[in-house]
């Protein structure tokens, strides 16, 4: 059962990983979405730990036939994902109503969460029949998570396709009953698994036909398509235009004109650019339109290279030549990173996506604006673009600008906002141009070619009412400044989705909670005070006691890991080999937790009240985990791989430590705890990462939340 226990752990978080991807293709790269199906797939795992006859004993043939339904699951779940907008009559590059995107999610993760959690029932309880303890069994399947991160993460770095990773995970699921029957009868299984392995190894070698002809389900003019560490990438082809995709959101295409209205409308702001920086976008055309400027120098930098490797080929020529032009250096590189040892310029254009995730929010804070500053000659320019309504700003669209407005003026003493359907924002330490003529100058001087920008539209730009009107509203609107341990950008981008669909939504003010003081009222006290009354009366009911303390520990962990990784993220760059090193630290920490109590606890020469201490000793140390990550983020110290991975590998330790102790101490029958205790873990999981995500940290800031964090897990000592 050791080896099934470590394949449960490897086949969850590596299908989890698998199909979450699928689904954030799916609906467009849309992180609510994402974050939501993490939450679901834990439900759903929760759900399968708690059915089933409680006092059954499974036979390793049952369990053996749970692991081919799980191998069966993967691929049938990801070809319905792809062509879940198919099945239910969605059309082309438009959301499906939001209920039905919430159904596909939930019945595409309900086989292979619910076997997930269902699994590790039957087998803990098949290795528990000779003694074992259930923190052993935890500790074995978490030490088999690791692994699943690591292989899932090598599989990114190698470039395999996600459906490869699919397969691959089914393989692991469908061998496993190999090594659980040896000894065993059971012929019709064995004749199962063998014939299911060369279906899926056959699968395996057409995998590049398979995965094109399911992509084409959604790209009937799919020219070619590849998975990369930051989403999948499709270049079609409509006559002579290329729309390049990304997670089947547009990205961009070769015929329009924004990376003119963009480039020319902020270089002619400079007098005289010569040394350039762009940072994305340069596949787009900016670095062509860029060149017309004749520049000493053009340092291009790409986040992605899986998106320039597959694009460069297909794109015009007039694109192409630019990018191999003498003056242009490509550099591929996280932004963030490559600012802090560059030389300075005299222009940076930033071409990355809109700040509508996590991951992007970050090239619009207030310590990305001070990093570009820094890099600034004297009188050089930031430009960045804001995609709105041309028209009509609703009340989170424009907090949302404002937002960024803000961080950008605390930043810079001159900022211009050029309105229109891609708002063009610039930034200097002089004055900019208030009027037209400047940049008449310049264009009749320079003349570049050009499509749109001319004398007469730069002239519409500055004389319409829309321009003084959306002056006036980036003044008086009230919201407060981007920052990274405050993503403002992040609950107005998920208020702008979602009002898609439901438009009353808009009206809403995310942080009028926060800004109005309301933290600090009565009720919030009366609700603190609350949950001291609710521990100290289930303090006094072992059963409910252990359940609370093991889905607040997980929740709690869930919370902290959210807030290390984001902060990594923000800091460093989103680089998925370092991310999955970090969740294999939280992975490797749970079981070395589980162990290290398991075996503490397991020794029959200590006293039993000394026990108890341990649970209290592991709750100081996640106050201390709290404490300083608290101290950290106010500070605003910037912490390496190595540090972020210890603190994630401490965290998973006191989580690992304390389901080990509450499965231990003070319990007479085993067996009972497994179901409760594993369900209770992955539910308290389920609503830190939605609450911590959605609402703690993009409202309340990463350093208040770990504060909040601090206080949760004192309070818990309560309950050892």
């Amino acid at each position: 059962m050791v080896i099934s226990l470590i394949a449960i752990g490897l086949i969850s978080i590596l299908g989890q990983v698998v199909l979450i991807r699928e689904l954030n293709v799916a609906f467009y790269g849309v992180e609510l979405i994402y974050l939501l199906a993490l939450g679901i797939w834990l439900l759903w795992t929760a759900a399968g730990a708690v059915i089933g006859r409680r006092n059954h004993f499974p036979s390793p043939g049952q369990v053996a036939v749970l692991f081919i339904l799980f191998g069966i699951s993967l691929p049938v779940d990801v070809m319905f994902i792809r062509s879940s907008r198919l099945i239910f009559g969605g059309v082309p590059g438009a959301y499906l109503p939001i209920i039905l995107q919430f159904t596909i999610v939930v019945v595409s993760l309900l086989p292979a969460g619910l076997l997930s959690g269902l699994l590790f029932q039957w087998a803990a309880k098949t290795y528990m029949k000779d003694g074992r303890t259930l923190a052993l069994a935890y500790a074995i399947e978490s030490a088999g998570g690791f692994i699943g991160g690591f292989v899932s993460t090598l599989l990114i770095l190698w470039g395999i396709r996600n459906f490869s990773a699919v397969l691959v995970c089914s393989l692991v699921s469908v061998i496993t009953p190999l090594f659980l029957l040896k000894g065993v009868r059971g012929v019709l299984v064995r004749s199962s698994v063998i014939l299911l392995s060369c279906v899926i190894l056959l699968l395996l070698w057409n995998t590049s036909l398979l995965d094109r002809r399911m992509t084409m389900l959604n790209h009937p003019n799919l020219v070619e398509s590849s998975d990369s560490p930051y989403g999948r990438i499709s270049v079609t082809r409509l006559h002579n235009q290329i729309p390049v995709f990304e997670n089947d959101a547009l990205a961009f295409e070769t015929e329009g004109t924004e990376s003119e209205y963009f480039c020319h409308l902020t270089a002619l702001q400079h007098p005289n650019p010569k040394d350039v920086l762009i940072l994305g976008g340069g596949i787009e055309g900016l670095v062509r339109e860029m060149l017309k400027y004749t520049p000493r120098r053009i340092d291009y930098i790409e986040l992605n290279p899986v998106l320039f490797q597959l694009t460069i080929q297909h794109l015009p020529d007039d694109i192409r030549n630019s990018l191999g032009n003498p003056k242009v250096r490509i550099v591929f590189a996280d932004p963030r990173r490559y600012l802090k040892e560059s030389g300075s310029y005299d222009l940076i254009l930033v071409g990355m996506p809109q700040p509508s995730s996590g991951q992007t929010n970050r090239f619009y804070t207030r310590e990305f604006f001070e990093q570009c500053r820094v890099k600034l000659k004297p009188g050089g320019i930031l430009g960045l673009r804001l995609h709105t309504a041309e028209n009509l700003w609703t009340v989170p669209l424009a907090r949302r600008n404002t937002s960024i407005y803000r961080a950008l003026q605390s930043v810079f003493p001159a900022t211009l906002f050029l309105p229109g359907s891609t708002n063009v924002v610039t930034a200097s330490d002089v004055p900019l141009p208030e009027s037209p003529e400047i940049m008449f100058r310049r264009l009749q001087n320079r003349q570049p070619s050009t499509r749109l920008i001319s004398k007469s539209y730069i002239e519409y730009l500055f004389t319409n009412d829309r321009y003084y009107k959306i002056r006036d509203l980036l003044h008086h609107e009230h919201a407060p400044a981007n920052t990274d341990i405050r993503p403002v950008c992040y609950p107005y981008a998920i208020i702008i989705w979602l009002s898609q669909f439901y438009p009353r939504i808009a009206l809403l003010d995310p942080f009028f909670v926060i800004d109005r003081g309301f933290l600090k009222s009565s009720w919030v006290w009366l609700s603190g005070i609350g949950f001291i009354i609710f521990l100290l009366v289930i303090r006094v009911q072992p059963a409910l006691k252990r359940i609370i303390l093991v889905a607040a520990a997980g929740f709690t962990g869930m919370v902290l890991e959210t807030i290390l990784l984001l902060y990594y993220q923000v800091t460093h760059g989103v680089l998925y080999q370092d991310i999955g090193i970090l969740m294999m630290s939280f992975m490797a920490g749970l079981a070395a937790g589980a162990m290290a109590i398991h075996k503490k606890m397991s020794d029959s020469m200590e006293h039993r009240p000394f026990k108890r201490l341990y649970g209290a000793f592991l709750l100081i140390g996640f106050c201390f985990l709290c404490a300083y990550t608290g101290i950290t983020l106010t500070m605003g110290n910037s912490l390496g791989l190595a540090p972020i991975s210890f603190l994630l590998g401490a965290s998973g330790f006191a989580v690992g430590g304390i389901f080990a102790y509450a499965s231990i101490h003070k319990v007479e029958d085993r067996i009972k705890v497994i179901s409760p205790l594993y369900a209770a873990d992955l539910i308290g999981g389920c609503v830190g990462c939605l609450l911590g995500s959605l609402i703690f940290i993009p409202l309340a800031g990463m350093d208040v939340t770990a504060w909040g964090l601090f206080l949760v897990a004192a309070l818990l000592l309560i309950l050892v």
